[in-house]
């Protein structure tokens, strides 16, 4: 995959993460306020990862890195979105999982 295609993907994810991000302060009103907080942890994980993925095409591994980090981004914050906009933790399996591809797309930046 041509390394400049991660500058697209981040322009995709960061506009999913700033509207997301403004519905959470600005729209999301959970009965219960914990979920609150679980969606803007999720925003914040989005918008960090999405930023961190405008440096992949200048990475030793550009498809690994950004590869990891859409997967982070899918399964970590995708899972705390359905979390708090479903108000039930059930829905939380995939979480560490993202998580996990979080550290290993930093990881990735080692070798």
């Amino acid at each position: 995959m041509n390394p400049a295609l991660w500058h697209k993907i981040a322009g995709v994810s960061g506009v999913a993460a700033l509207g997301l991000g403004t519905y959470g302060a600005h729209g999301f009103r959970p009965q219960n306020p914990t979920f609150k907080e679980v969606w803007q942890t999720a925003s914040l994980y989005h918008l960090v990862h999405t930023a961190a993925m405008v440096a992949a095409p200048v990475t030793k591994y550009p498809n690994i890195f950004g590869g990891l980090l859409t997967t982070g981004i899918i399964a970590f914050s995708g899972t705390c979105y359905t979390v708090a906009f479903l108000e039930d933790r059930k829905y939380s399996t995939l979480a560490p999982f993202g998580g996990f591809a979080f550290i290993a797309a930093w990881a990735s930046l080692l070798f």
